[in-house]
């Protein structure tokens, strides 16, 4: 998996956004202003930034600029804002970033446009054929988006190939022993087909069965459930 970034003042969305994304197997760091960020970003070489546009002292897009000055751009940026417009999806755009993301942010939107930005190319491995251009001072620059892509994160990759869904959506259980038998044992079943098929995320697990991430862990714990078994590899 990655290592991600996330640059916001407010920590409500940092603890958030930390815990999802390192749910889905990714190692997180976080940074409160843009002075944090400059020092993260240097000591890790993050593969992907979310980073907010309103911060109190340097805002997002002067850090983006920043960075593009500096060659330090060579990682996806992907910007957040509550207070979003096309002009500022444009601008985002204009000096690097990859995709713009709109608070509130969605689950589906954030983890479509992480997983897109992370299948970017970067300065790291651009190449002649990559679809973007490598500029003279180290920085890369992606080709240029629609608004639409830019405002919903909407890089226009192909969709990833078929999972391996491990349980099947249709099994048979012994109907002939005590109704809380019977019920555990479905109950099983439904949640390892559900865990299978999400590469154990617990986040879209809970979001696919309607239960508290809390509550689902619980009953996955009662049930006997293995919940290393669907697991991502970090590797992977």
């Amino acid at each position: 998996m990655a290592t991600i970034l996330v640059v916001d003042d407010e920590m409500g969305i940092r603890a958030l956004l930390s815990e999802i994304l390192t749910d889905e197997g990714h190692t997180v760091e976080v940074a409160e202003n843009a002075a944090n960020a400059r020092l993260v970003r240097e000591r890790l070489r993050p593969d992907l930034v979310l980073l907010d546009i309103w911060m109190p002292d340097v805002d997002g897009i002067t850090l983006l600029k920043e960075w593009g000055a500096t060659a330090q751009l060579n990682m996806p940026v992907i910007m957040m804002s509550g207070h979003g417009t096309i002009d500022t999806a444009v601008e985002a755009t204009k000096y690097g970033a990859i995709a713009f993301l709109e608070k509130p942010i969605t689950l589906q939107k954030l983890l479509r446009a992480v997983e897109q930005g992370l299948a970017r190319p970067s300065a790291r491995n651009a190449t002649a054929e990559a679809p973007g251009t490598l500029q003279g001072n180290g920085s890369y620059r992606p080709d240029a988006m629609t608004v639409e892509a830019a405002m919903t994160g909407g890089l226009g990759l192909q969709p990833a190939a078929p999972l391996n869904l491990g349980p099947q959506a249709e099994q048979s259980f012994d109907l002939d022993r005590p109704l809380r038998e019977a019920r555990d044992a479905f109950e099983k079943s439904y949640f390892e087909f559900h865990l299978a098929r999400e590469n154990g995320s617990m986040t879209r697990v809970a979001e696919k069965t309607g239960l508290e991430r809390t509550h689902l862990y619980r009953k996955l714990k009662q049930l006997g459930v293995d919940l290393s078994r669907g697991k991502r590899s970090v590797g992977g």
